[in-house]
């Protein structure tokens, strides 16, 4: 287990972010023309409008606090008195309840219109659905976070993520010991990450 962990927390991450950076790259220097969303705006239109904007705005929310809350230094928040508990638990769990909404709306929209089905890829499709089963894992730490009210177990999501991007040897021992869904959803958040270059999400 212990070699497992390793390989999933201390050297998949690299993996990943090398295959989003280079590959997003390739992606622009050789095919700037597919940076689109490819919907199809003009079938079932209100559905759209609603799914889309309860989405991007809970999914602007959510990457801005995982950016955020992941990266900044500990002694930052702990100078400006900001709590590693409850507060940020219950802001990213209405975004993302807001981002579930939107997201099983626009999964609607495409599973079960025949005409959207029907000319929908199978990235678009299976995107969609790595995005909605994430939302769903994100939802499912919040429970198991409220357990641990003093930000005990965030902080060695930061102390991770901010060794990982320093390139700080033996970080994965750092999670060794949290709950299965908090490995889930990070091992489902960095595929995102490895996929993201070649699918729709690159019009980011």
């Amino acid at each position: 287990m212990q070699t497992l962990n390793s390989i999933v927390f201390g050297w998949y991450p690299y993996l990943c972010l090398t295959v989003f950076l280079f590959g997003s790259l390739v992606r622009f220097d050789r095919e700037q023309y597919t940076w689109r969303t490819g919907s199809s705006q003009l079938l079932r239109r209100r559905q759209l409008v609603w799914g889309s904007n309860l989405f991007h705005v809970g999914i602007l929310f959510i990457f801005l606090g995982h950016f955020v809350g992941l990266l900044t230094p500990i002694r930052v928040f702990d100078m400006l008195g900001v709590s590693h508990g409850f507060k940020p638990i219950v802001a990213g769990g209405i975004a993302g309840l807001m981002c579930l909404v939107g997201i099983a709306l626009l999964t609607h929209r495409r599973l079960f219109d025949p005409r959207i089905r029907a000319n929908s890829s199978f990235g678009d499709t299976a995107i969609l659905l790595l995005l909605f089963a994430q939302l769903l894992l994100g939802l499912a730490t919040i429970p198991v976070s409220m357990g641990h009210l003093d930000g005990h177990e965030m902080v060695k999501f930061m102390d991770w993520a901010q060794g990982i991007l320093t390139l700080q040897p033996g970080v994965s021992a750092l999670i060794a010991d949290v709950s299965p869904v908090f490995k889930l959803h990070l091992f489902l958040g960095m595929t995102i990450f490895l996929v993201f270059p070649f699918t729709r999400l690159v019009h980011v």
